[in-house]
């Protein structure tokens, strides 16, 4: 896996960090402490920390991408699979209506992904296995299903998504905080040890739990993403060749947070939290008559 997931890692990083450092200022116990629990001010005070922390995670979503994959941003094509690479993203970009994106090379199996905060200044990245694996029309048919997602802003809207997210498991988590701390740990005034461990605890499975919603949007996108690559090259016939070639090798493994970009996912047991729908059902939607 790796679009969705780097972003969601990234994303509860970066709040447990908000989080811990608010208390070490005493700024999170200002919410919730002494004279009792204000509601409004609890829900403002997750919706700044929740919205903040998917904005950073958006905003370092590249260079976390260039890191975490190793990727090669060609800056100078090297040789004729590099031009042909960047004059196709370049051809793809214009017919999407977007600025052209930084184009990247990867060492891994049979991937690709998109990200970036901004629709004009996206990373556009594919793996060698993919270039090897695949011809060029089907290669082709990738890029464009990677820039529907820059020209759709899923970036956007999964950060929008993800800092509501973010704002109810960190408002559930203080409520719920607050009560094991009475209750359980019978602290009788301001707060205890109880509610930093529960606070902590719950945040971190709550937005484990809660990355459910944004897997669910990642494959619902996907089928848009599809669509705008048949779009894009006029035809659909390329994008599902493209996903049957993937279909019968093993998908590279892209890190966690690029998950939900990439170009498939794996379901089974863990079907709640694949950020793609079976290439199946992609290839049948593709197929299936427009109206």
């Amino acid at each position: 896996m790796k679009r969705i997931v780097l972003f969601i890692v990234t994303n509860l990083a970066v709040v447990l960090v908000l989080s811990i450092v608010l208390k070490l200022f005493g700024l999170d116990r200002a919410m919730v402490s002494q004279a009792g629990m204000s509601y409004g001010g609890l829900l403002v005070f997750s919706m700044v920390v929740g919205f903040t922390g998917a904005i950073i995670s958006l905003l370092m979503s590249k260079a976390v991408a260039k890191w975490t994959t190793g990727a090669h941003v060609i800056d100078t094509p090297a040789n004729d699979a590099e031009a042909w690479l960047m004059e196709t993203v370049r051809r793809l970009a214009s017919a999407a209506n977007i600025g052209m994106p930084e184009v990247a090379i990867y060492e891994g199996e049979p991937n690709a992904f998109a990200t970036g905060a901004f629709r004009n200044s996206a990373l556009v990245a594919v793996s060698t296995g993919l270039l090897q694996s695949m011809n060029r029309e089907e290669v082709e048919a990738v890029l464009g299903h990677e820039l529907s997602h820059v020209a759709n802003g899923d970036m956007v809207t999964l950060t929008l998504i993800q800092g509501v997210v973010n704002t109810f498991v960190i408002f559930l988590a203080r409520i719920i905080g607050s009560i094991v701390d009475k209750t359980v740990f019978r602290t009788e005034r301001g707060t205890g040890p109880g509610y930093w461990i529960t606070v902590m605890v719950l945040q971190l499975v709550l937005g484990i739990l809660a990355s459910m919603i944004v897997a669910w949007f990642s494959r619902y996108r996907e089928f848009r993403a599809d669509a705008g690559s048949a779009k894009l090259l006029g035809r659909p016939q390329p994008m599902i060749s493209a996903l049957r070639r993937l279909g019968g090798v093993e998908a590279g493994d892209l890190p966690k947070a690029l998950s939900g970009f990439g170009i498939t996912d794996k379901g089974g047991v863990m079907s709640l939290f694949a950020t793609h729908p079976p290439i199946a059902a992609r290839i049948a939607a593709l197929e299936a008559p427009r109206g």
